[in-house]
């Protein structure tokens, strides 16, 4: 599937940030796609745009349009996120036969893996900055959906017992504040499930600046390395993580993605990275 990306309008403002990951403000350019200027950090080698899109000019891309590619994929991408739930150990988080478990998906769009989850008995709600995408989960779905931010749904203290995002945090601004929002909601001993492009993989290092996680949307790149580093700021203890994904259909021969696939997972290689955080 091919990964949803706006181009940027040209009223859009940028702001020139330090790094979120290890506050430093000194970076080397990387890459220059002709959309978006990315540069790495000098101290921690986060990857990131610099200038960047700010928060509300970033909200604005997540219309209609991105909404009919959620609805579109939807049992595919609810896929996807069952495998790397399965991969990072989902099921012996020791929520099974409890009465009461929480579960909170950040950047949900329809609010397909919260549905899934309250019918197996989970209080599940989501957060969406879209709001099509959000009426949709809540009149088709019956999910409860917070129509914004995390900031904006205001969860008070202690609140869920498992927070989850998949193919979000690359996309917010203030990354180590979107953590600590995190942290500040879950109960103590509770988890985080983050799953991200990852900057390390096999695909970014062949691709460099064509690889198709550098996109505009993207405001941040991730690895296996700076991802637990950000997370370890906000209280974080990393308890596991896993990668996957090793070409792309179509960019090599059928025999040479499946061995790629096959290879990269145990190398941690992978496009794709799930990372299971504990508070």
């Amino acid at each position: 599937m091919k990964t949803f990306s706006k181009k940027p309008g040209t009223q859009e403002q940028s702001d020139r940030i330090g790094c979120p990951v290890c506050g430093s403000d000194s970076f080397h350019p990387h890459w220059e796609t002709g959309e978006s200027s990315w540069v790495r950090c000098t101290e921690c080698s986060l990857l990131l745009q610099n200038p960047q899109p700010v928060t509300d000019d970033i909200i604005e891309r997540y219309d209609e349009e991105y909404f009919h590619y959620e609805r579109q994929n939807e049992e595919a991408f609810l896929n996807l996120m069952h495998l790397g739930l399965r991969d990072i150990g989902f099921d012996s988080l020791g929520m099974a036969g409890r009465d009461e478990k929480s579960f909170l998906d950040i950047g949900c769009a329809t609010g397909r893996l919260a549905a899934f989850l309250r019918e197996a008995g989970w209080d599940a709600q989501g957060v969406e900055v879209c709001r099509p995408a959000a009426e949709f989960g809540i009149n088709t779905h019956k999910v409860p959906i917070h129509i914004g931010t995390l900031e904006d749904a205001g969860f008070e203290e202690n609140r869920f017992d498992i927070v989850h995002n998949s193919h979000v945090i690359e996309h917010i601004n203030q990354p180590d504040e979107f953590m600590a929002g995190i942290y500040r909601i879950l109960k103590p001993g509770g988890y985080y499930i983050c799953t991200t492009p990852n900057a390390l993989g096999l695909q970014a290092l062949l691709f460099q600046e064509k690889w198709r996680s550098a996109i505009p949307d993207h405001l941040f790149l991730f690895s296996r390395r700076t991802l637990p580093l950000l997370a370890e700021k906000a209280g974080f203890r990393v308890i596991r993580h896993r990668t996957w994904g090793g070409l792309g259909m179509g960019t090599a021969p059928l025999w040479l993605k499946k061995t790629a696939d096959r290879l990269v997972k145990p190398l941690g290689w992978g496009d794709v990275m799930i990372f299971l955080f504990q508070k």
